[in-house]
């Protein structure tokens, strides 16, 4: 893997210069965030709810097709803790938290209302958008602690790597970000629902796809990371950030 010095440019800005993020005039931050929050709704609209499978050996491997989703959320994350730094990664990932509240708030207020006599597409609607609590409850949880974790991770390792060897933080980030957030969703949604041992399997699973989508995926990051850092113009450090998830300032 090259180090992350080959993906950015000969210049850019950072906090050792300087720079002042809270009024630096960023490009492409909110469509970063845009991108963030539409991956994340529609992993839990379209994915969530669904099981499938591959067959090796004449056995079934199941695994949750939001799988095509998360590891897409997950390097969004990790270019947004690369290039905008963990203070404004935070402020992505409450924005996505909220995003979801009012998701799983409007399903159950529009799965509720009475259908009409001449529409019969409430079974279906319900079996869709009609997750039960405690699924809609372990999403949110997992994903605020895994998408924090992962920024955390990521933000950290940045430092300690002086900012070489991009893949080992993205991989890195992601093995300790997913295992948190399957380690928290299938047991809260599905401990008790499942047989144990398809609960311990699917999360097992869908933990080592998430990691390897990572990892597949690295090639894109370095050229996404390499673009952005350019346009952007800077390349921020954390040194001095405060990594308390329950605040959304810039510091």
């Amino acid at each position: 893997m090259p180090d992350n010095d080959s993906a950015t440019p000969e210049r850019v800005l950072t906090r050792s210069d300087g720079l002042d993020l809270s009024t630096h005039q960023f490009r492409y931050y909110d469509f970063v965030m845009a991108a963030f929050v539409a991956i994340l709704l529609l992993s839990n609209i379209i994915g969530a709810a669904k099981l499938t499978y591959w067959e090796i050996d004449g056995e079934q491997w199941v695994y949750g097709a939001g799988i095509l989703f998360f590891p897409l959320g997950y390097v969004i994350g990790d270019v947004l803790t690369e290039i905008y730094g963990y203070a404004r990664a935070r402020r992505v990932i409450w924005a996505g938290f909220g995003a979801m509240l009012f998701m799983a708030f409007m399903s159950w207020v529009v799965v509720s209302l009475p259908p009409a006599d001449v529409w019969d597409g409430q079974a279906a609607y319900e079996s869709v958008f009609g997750q039960v609590p405690r699924i809609v409850f372990a999403s949110i949880v997992a994903f605020w602690a895994g998408e924090f974790v992962n920024s955390y991770v990521m933000a950290r390792m940045k430092i300690w790597t002086q900012g070489k060897a991009l893949w080992s933080r993205t991989i890195g980030s992601t093995i300790v970000g997913q295992g948190v957030d399957s380690m928290i969703f299938y047991p809260l949604a599905f401990w008790g629902v499942w047989d144990s041992t398809a609960v311990l399997t699917v999360m097992v699973t869908n933990w080592g796809l998430k990691v390897l989508w990572e990892a597949l995926l690295t090639p894109v990051t370095y050229v996404v990371v390499g673009r952005l850092k350019k346009a952007e113009g800077i390349d921020v450090y954390d040194d001095n950030t405060s990594f308390t998830p329950f605040k959304t300032d810039l510091k």
